[in-house]
């Protein structure tokens, strides 16, 4: 166990995530929210949660179930969370007014050392650090959920974070096991959902147009492009497709820019027979009473997935 401490601002599914992550490690968690009901609901879900991953021999770190639980306690104090702490991450709602007035409270009482992170997806870190007398120490960690089946953390810093907070950062994530990327500046959207949108907003006229129905676009997915990019990404899947990059693109790069001159406008996406006809065929896949179950499937699975990809990467 370490004596290092880690403040979590935010009880709900991925500041507990976040909890047993570092906790997974050693690390001293302390895990605020405003409610003390909800930290209480947090631990029994964590406590619950490490030994069903170590009865199923899934649980992470080196310490037993017992011992990452011990390293972790709550607070409903602001000024107990900061104290001491290394590092913050917060996961609190994705508010901007909600994350502007908890940074303003942060700066006033945080340690000068202490660098805070953010597990937003949609806010890009200036937006909450500007004029903060600690924003060099401030930036984005954003991860994918569930944050403790999939490793990827986008790291974003703000035009005025330092590179010693970003590089701290990163080396605190490859440490809990995680798989880290730094974006070099930050852009709306971040990586993942840059590439994740650009996807919905094919898939979306696909169904539009009555081409594919929902779980035909999911078949294209999970039995075909998924396959691949579980273990390569595009760019590899590219390079192995020919004789490397440069050759795939003298062979397809014709048929990808007639193909790219077809697609639509952007779609709204908010209203409309298409968000009813997609809402409908949805649930046909998985009614809304088992989308805990699917979950619960879901995290298994990758767990599963991430398993056989450590083989692949060895």
């Amino acid at each position: 166990m370490k004596l290092e401490k880690i403040g979590i601002v935010g009880s709900g599914l991925i500041g507990r995530a976040w909890s047993m992550l570092f906790a997974s490690v050693g690390y001293q968690v302390m895990l605020y929210d405003i409610l003390p009901h909800q930290l209480t609901s947090a631990l029994e879900y964590i406590e619950k949660e490490l030994k069903r991953l170590q009865e199923e021999n899934l649980l992470r770190g080196e310490l037993n179930a017992g011992e990452q639980f011990k390293c972790i306690q709550t607070t409903t104090d602001i000024k107990e969370l900061v104290k001491n702490a290394i590092f913050i991450q917060e996961c609190i709602p994705e508010r901007i007014e909600w994350k502007k007035s908890l940074y303003q409270q942060l700066d006033d009482i945080v340690e000068a050392k202490t660098i805070i992170s953010s597990s937003t997806s949609t806010f890009m870190p200036s937006l909450f650090s500007q004029d903060l007398k600690h924003k060099e120490n401030i930036l984005v960690s954003h991860p994918l959920n569930p944050p403790y089946y999939i490793p990827l953390v986008e790291i974003v810093p703000a035009p005025w974070t330092s590179k010693a907070a970003v590089e701290f950062t990163k080396n605190l994530m490859l440490e809990i096991k995680q798989k880290p990327v730094t974006l070099t500046r930050e852009v709306l959207g971040f990586a993942t959902n840059r590439i994740q949108y650009a996807i919905l907003n094919e898939v979306w006229h696909l169904i539009e147009n009555d081409i594919l129905t929902a779980a035909d676009v999911d078949t294209v997915m999970t039995e075909g492009l998924g396959l691949r990019y579980a273990f390569l990404g595009p760019l590899e899947t590219a390079h192995l497709n020919a004789d490397g990059i440069a050759d795939y693109v003298q062979r397809f790069g014709q048929e990808i820019f007639k193909v790219s001159e077809t697609y639509e406008p952007i779609p709204k996406m908010k209203e409309g027979a298409t968000l009813d006809k997609l809402s409908q065929q949805c649930e046909e896949m998985v009614p809304k009473e088992s989308l805990a179950q699917r979950r619960a499937q879901r995290d298994e699975f990758l767990t599963k997935i991430n398993e056989l990809k450590k083989q692949f990467e060895n």
